[in-house]
C-alpha cells in the first residue's frame, strides 16, 4: 500500500481499510451494514427489483470479511436500511414495498411489519428500524411520509409521531433513527441537516445543527452517536449533543455504518460499491 489514512474521533484514532470483505459477483451496490452478537457482517444491497435480477440483497461475511452466504433476492425488493437484533435476528427495510420484515440469519422470513405492497398500512416508503432495549421498535417513515411509527415488542402499533415541517418534532425526511439505554430516540432529519433527539414516547428534546444532509446513525454502549452525512463526513456526538469528534473516512458518503465488537466502524459506501472499516489503533 502506497499511503496509509488515519483518521481520528475525539482520542480515539482508526486506519482506514477499504475494500473490507468480499463476495460473488452481484448487480447490487452497498446500502447498510450491520453486525450480529457473533461479530457476523451482514452487507445489505439495493437493486432495481424490475429490472435487474434476483440477486442476494444481504451478505453474510464472518468477522475478517470472508464470505459465507448471501441471500433474500426473492424475499427482499428495495433493500434500504437493516439492523441485527440481540436475539440474532436480521430486519430488513423494504422501502418500496412499504415492510419491515424480520429474517434468522440464514434467510428464513419469520415476521414482518406493515402490509407488502400496500402504502400507508402505516408505512409509507419507510426508511430505518431501531429496537429499542426496552422492547419497543421504532421505524422512520421516511420517503413518501414524515413520521416515527413506534411498535410494541408484539408487534402493535402503539404510537405514531411527527408531521411534515421544519418545527420541533416535524420532519421531511426521517432518514434513520436509533434508540439508545437511556431512553433517547434519535431521528436523522435528513432534509433539514439536523438531528432530532425524542424520549421513547416521541417527547421532543433536542435538535443538533450543523450537519450536511446527515444520513445513517449508529450508537455505541456509552450512549455515543456516530453519524454520516453528505460532506461528506463522519461525527462522532455524546449524549448530551457535544461533538466529540469529526473526520473524512469515505469518499463520497456513507449510507449505513456499524460498530463491531473489537472497537472497528464499518461504513456502508454506495458509490463506490464497498464496505470501509475503520480499524482501532491501539
Amino acid at each position: 500500500m502506497p499511503h496509509e489514512l488515519i483518521v481520528a474521533l475525539g482520542d480515539r484514532t482508526y486506519r482506514v481499510e477499504r475494500p473490507f470483505g468480499s463476495w460473488p459477483t452481484n448487480t447490487g451496490f452497498v446500502t447498510d451494514v450491520t453486525v450480529d452478537p457473533r461479530g457476523h457482517v451482514f452487507v445489505m444491497l439495493r437493486h432495481d427489483p424490475l429490472v435487474h435480477p434476483a440477486d442476494a440483497r444481504v451478505i453474510e461475511l464472518d468477522p475478517v470479511g470472508r464470505y459465507i452466504a448471501g441471500w433474500g433476492g426473492e424475499a427482499i425488493a428495495d433493500s434500504h436500511m437493516l439492523t441485527a437484533t440481540p436475539s440474532g435476528h436480521l430486519i430488513a427495510v423494504d422501502r418500496d414495498m412499504h415492510e419491515v420484515i424480520w429474517f434468522t440469519a440464514s434467510g428464513e422470513r419469520v415476521g414482518q411489519l406493515g402490509v407488502r405492497g400496500r402504502p400507508n398500512s402505516p408505512f409509507n416508503h419507510p426508511t430505518d428500524v431501531a429496537v429499542a432495549p426496552w422492547g419497543d421498535i421504532y421505524v422512520s417513515d421516511g420517503y413518501g411520509a414524515p413520521h416515527v411509527h413506534r411498535f410494541a415488542s408484539d408487534g402493535r402499533h402503539v404510537q405514531t409521531w411527527g408531521g411534515h415541517g421544519s418545527g420541533d418534532g416535524e420532519f421531511v425526511w426521517p432518514h434513520s433513527i436509533w434508540a439508545f439505554a437511556d431512553g433517547r430516540v434519535v431521528v436523522i432529519d435528513r432534509t433539514w441537516n439536523r438531528v432530532q433527539v425524542f424520549d421513547g414516547e416521541g417527547r421532543w428534546l433536542d435538535t443538533w445543527y450543523d450537519f450536511y444532509q446527515p444520513v445513517g446513525i449508529w450508537g455505541d454502549v456509552e450512549g455515543n452517536a456516530y453519524i454520516t452525512d453528505m460532506v461528506p463526513s463522519l461525527t462522532k456526538v455524546a449524549p448530551d449533543g457535544t461533538r466529540i469528534g469529526r473526520c473524512r473516512p469515505m469518499l463520497n458518503g456513507a449510507h449505513g455504518l456499524c460498530g463491531t465488537p473489537s472497537g472497528d466502524i464499518l461504513l456502508a459506501e454506495g458509490n463506490p460499491s464497498r464496505i470501509t472499516r475503520l480499524k482501532l489503533v491501539g
